[in-house]
């Protein structure tokens, strides 16, 4: 298959993994967003994963973005779509590797870093406040805040090294580093992919608190639900329970899966079986 059809496959087989604690899967629900949701999200963001294989990086994301959006108008994908894009990019020139992740990061341009603010216009993304010295830099703020970006000659990576609190901007500034471990866990477990991916999900949550449980309900909160993952790797009961509980919590790690997408689609690149 072609890149973008692995990273929509990627998506599809993030998604269909269970049991991941707080997150959507085919088995449960989120109050606002809704395993089909996913679905349809993958699949609308194909133009824009196709765009990622040989056009400009923020044109595809935002392009991608606008298509996961269009039926449903939530965010499903938003921080897996950041990631996939460019990693797309990597393996449609056979250089998937982090050194030539890498290099798509830096080619990015002042009119890539547009398009992803733009991108912000097509759904709602919760995200923290920036610092005051670069609140005209806000990102809520979409194609708003292009001149601040233009005057000040942003690229799309400089923007990611702003935000770098986020587990997604940083995998852009270390290569995706994570991401390539992923796929190599996900190469060493065996089953069925959805399967690997929901392990693969529990092992980095136990490993790394969420960020974006962190912007949520803060550093205790998010380490806490690590802990607990942790402790519960190993017997399905207890994920299941945790599954549920985090759900009714709010407790929703979204940038782990937004990375174990990422691993899971160059683990498909490698040529791991589906």
């Amino acid at each position: 298959m072609r890149p973008a059809e692995n990273a929509q496959l990627a998506l599809l087989l993030e998604v269909s993994g269970t049991p991941k604690p707080g997150n959507v899967d085919r088995d449960r629900n989120l109050s606002d967003l809704r395993y089909e949701d996913f679905l349809v999200g993958a699949v609308g963001a194909g133009r824009g994963l196709r765009a990622a294989e040989t056009g400009p990086v923020g044109e595809a994301f935002e392009r991608a973005v606008e298509g996961m959006a269009e039926r449903h108008g939530r965010n499903s994908q938003f921080g897996a779509l950041l990631l996939l894009v460019p990693l797309v990019r990597a393996a449609s020139e056979g250089e998937l590797s982090p050194a030539g992740a890498e290099r798509v990061v830096n080619d990015t341009t002042v009119a890539d870093a547009a398009d992803f603010y733009r991108a912000f216009e097509h759904v709602a993304v919760f995200v923290s406040d920036p610092p005051a010295d670069v609140d005209d830099l806000d990102v809520r703020r979409g194609a708003a805040a292009i001149p601040a970006l233009e005057d000040r000659e942003l690229t799309l990576a400089d923007v990611m090294a702003l935000g770098d609190a986020d587990d997604v901007a940083r995998e852009w500034t270390t290569g995706f580093e994570r991401s390539f471990r992923v796929a190599d866990r996900v190469g060493e477990l065996s089953g069925p992919l959805s399967a690997r991916a929901a392990e693969a999900f529990c092992e980095q949550l136990a490993e790394h608190p969420d960020t974006l449980v962190v912007k949520k309900h803060g550093e205790e909160i998010a380490r806490e639900a690590s802990r607990r993952v942790a402790d519960a790797i190993g017997s399905r009961d207890d994920i299941d329970a945790l599954a549920m509980e985090f759900v009714r919590r709010g407790i929703n790690p979204g940038t782990t899966a937004d990375i174990v997408a990422a691993g899971l689609f160059i683990a498909l690149e490698r040529g791991v079986e589906p």
